[in-house]
């Protein structure tokens, strides 16, 4: 389903909002006034991706006068070679798109499902306990059907230009002849991270001599050439059809704790085109995908936030930080509670977005830190009660964004769940371990839970890629992070930056970033300065380091006559460049 983007705009603000709460942008609605001033470029098409190989596979596409969606086909299949630790063709997907024709957003959802064998006990051991995630990740029980690629050859056959068959020639050479391995993945290759010490990885990634492929070496991966060859040639369903769906459904049927996966499962499986979830945020629109992305819930955040002060202040205001540390908390603590597929349960959308809910929520926050906040009672949840969920989702996944010289947007997040995501291989690609994104427990404290396991059902995802529209439905920026459940927070943040203190995009990507859930907050406490630091310890908050280091933002600021900001998160390996 799409929704027409100026219509979409509008009924936020008048509708849902009750009026939006300041003046409409100017005729010359665009970036704020800081970004208006900030170097240009006169292009308006880029690619902005983790790596700069992939970057040049989509803009390749590009200047053969490709769409959008035709270059993030092409910008997948490479981030799947130089760095698959992180997605690839096995793994799931959600992608927003913006068709400048129309004036049209679309959601795609290339979420993973259970297989009909799922249980709801599946992640519990002989004693009813929950397996530890490193033995629940690297069975052959956490990898879902694949959705990426299928995916991908929707949003194709509705946004492609060129054919499909066209689009993977490029990343099948470089497999075939050899590309100079990237740090990134050199670092994670030689590591002790379970999946990289698992026999596939090793034999991936191993050289003649024992050893493991090392930074600026030459590395090649036919059998991933072959693969991309046999999806280019035989159509998007190639995974989820013979020989190929036959290989990865024998190598998760293997010990230890063996899969249910089945060729039903594979002929089952269907990419959803859905309806993007849009909401006011002061004077701008932010549209997400809807559940079983998180998207609500970054919604829900921004909501809160705008009960706040937050945007009078700035990124050396230790109480922008306390409160946007406050408002993430509540975020969680209903996301964690309400949010699943919503074709297994009944999600409360409206009613976590509920103008009146949001303020009540907003109201908890006090002058200081306290204990960790209940998951509130939104209306609309037609009576149901659910248990307090504890996933444990990996910081792997990736982000890109497209522009096209039309003018058509992607803004795409895109995983194999943890890093190397279940260690197993087939075809030179990595299994998916996206099914432990389902709570290991399906009940707690007698009340079931909301993402548990079950049959054909997709697995709550933290990813939302972001398109932000202004009053008009003009598109103002595209962007969206990795980072398994801080990619709301990293997301978050950037907005922030952007829309509120008026930063350039790079700079709001540049922000440190902060993680605060239930009792914890986690940051990147080098980049704050002291006075910052010092204000949230007076409020009660120790900002601690080893967590939320790993962002991998990127995004774009669209002006409105046509030129392109793009930005890349310095934490990786990432780049913005246009044809």
């Amino acid at each position: 389903m799409t929704t027409t983007v100026r219509t979409a705009a509008l009924l936020a603000c008048l509708l849902l909002a009750g009026g939006c709460r300041h003046a409409p942008p100017t005729s010359d609605a665009g970036p704020p006034a800081s970004q208006r001033t900030a170097a240009a470029t006169t292009h308006a098409a880029g690619v902005a991706a983790a790596n700069p190989i992939a970057v040049e596979a989509g803009l390749a596409v590009l200047r053969q006068g490709g769409s959008a969606v035709d270059a993030a086909v092409a910008v997948q299949a490479a981030l799947g070679l130089v760095e698959p630790q992180s997605s690839g063709v096995g793994g799931g997907a959600f992608l927003m798109h913006y068709d400048a024709a129309s004036g049209r957003l679309t959601a795609y959802d290339g979420r993973e499902t259970a297989p009909g064998g799922a249980t709801p006990g599946m992640f519990l051991d002989e004693q009813g306990q929950p397996l530890s995630y490193a033995d629940a990740v690297t069975s052959g029980r956490s990898t879902g059907v694949p959705g990426a690629i299928a995916m991908l050859g929707l949003a194709h056959e509705r946004q492609g230009r060129l054919p499909w068959s066209q689009l993977f020639d490029g990343v099948a050479q470089a497999a075939e002849e050899g590309f100079a391995v990237p740090k990134r993945l050199a670092r994670f290759a030689n590591s002790e991270f379970r999946q990289a010490t698992l026999p596939d990885a090793r034999a991936l990634f191993g050289k003649p001599d024992g050893g493991t492929i090392q930074a600026g070496e030459t590395f090649r991966n036919p059998a991933y050439a072959a693969s991309l060859r046999a999806i280019a040639a035989r159509g998007p369903r190639a995974l989820l059809e013979p020989p190929l769906a036959d290989v990865i459904i024998e190598r998760t049927r293997v010990e230890p704790r063996p899969g249910t996966l089945k060729r039903e499962d594979f002929s089952a499986y269907r990419p959803q085109e859905r309806e993007p979830l849009c909401r006011p945020y002061r004077i701008y629109v932010i549209c997400v995908p809807p559940p079983p992305s998180s998207g609500v819930a970054l919604l829900q955040m921004l909501a809160i936030l705008e009960h706040t002060d937050i945007d009078r202040r700035g990124p050396d205001d230790p109480q922008a930080w306390f409160l946007f540390a406050e408002a993430s908390r509540l975020m969680y603590a209903d996301r964690d509670r309400y949010v699943a597929d919503p074709a297994f349960v009944a999600v409360p959308v409206d009613g976590l977005l509920d103008p009146a809910y949001v303020a009540a929520r907003a109201s908890l926050i006090g002058e200081r830190w306290g204990p960790p906040p209940e998951a509130g009672e939104p209306p609309a949840t037609l009576g149901a009660r659910f248990g307090a969920d504890a996933t444990n989702e990996a910081a792997g996944t990736s982000h890109f964004v497209v522009v096209d010289a039309g003018g058509d947007i992607v803004s795409m997040t895109t995983t194999v769940e943890s890093l190397f995501g279940s260690g197993r291989a087939v075809g030179g690609f990595f299994l998916n371990n996206q099914l432990t994104d389902f709570s290991f427990r399906p009940v707690e404290n007698g009340q079931p839970v909301a993402n548990a396991v079950a049959p054909g059902k997709r697995p709550r995802s933290s990813m939302a890629p972001v398109i932000v529209l202004d009053t008009d439905g003009r598109p103002l920026a595209a962007l969206g992070s990795p980072g398994g459940s801080s990619i709301l927070l990293y997301n978050a943040k950037t907005l922030v930056g952007l829309l509120d203190w008026h930063l350039p995009l790079q700079q709001a990507i540049d922000l440190p970033n902060v993680l605060a859930r239930g009792k914890d907050c986690f940051g990147e406490v080098s980049k704050f300065p002291p006075g910052v630091l010092a204000g949230l310890a007076a409020r009660g908050i120790e900002v601690k380091s080893g967590r939320g280091e790993e962002s991998g933002l990127h995004g774009v600021v669209i002006f409105e006559d046509g030129r392109l900001e793009g930005a890349a998160d310095p934490r990786r390996e990432g780049v913005w460049r246009q044809p």
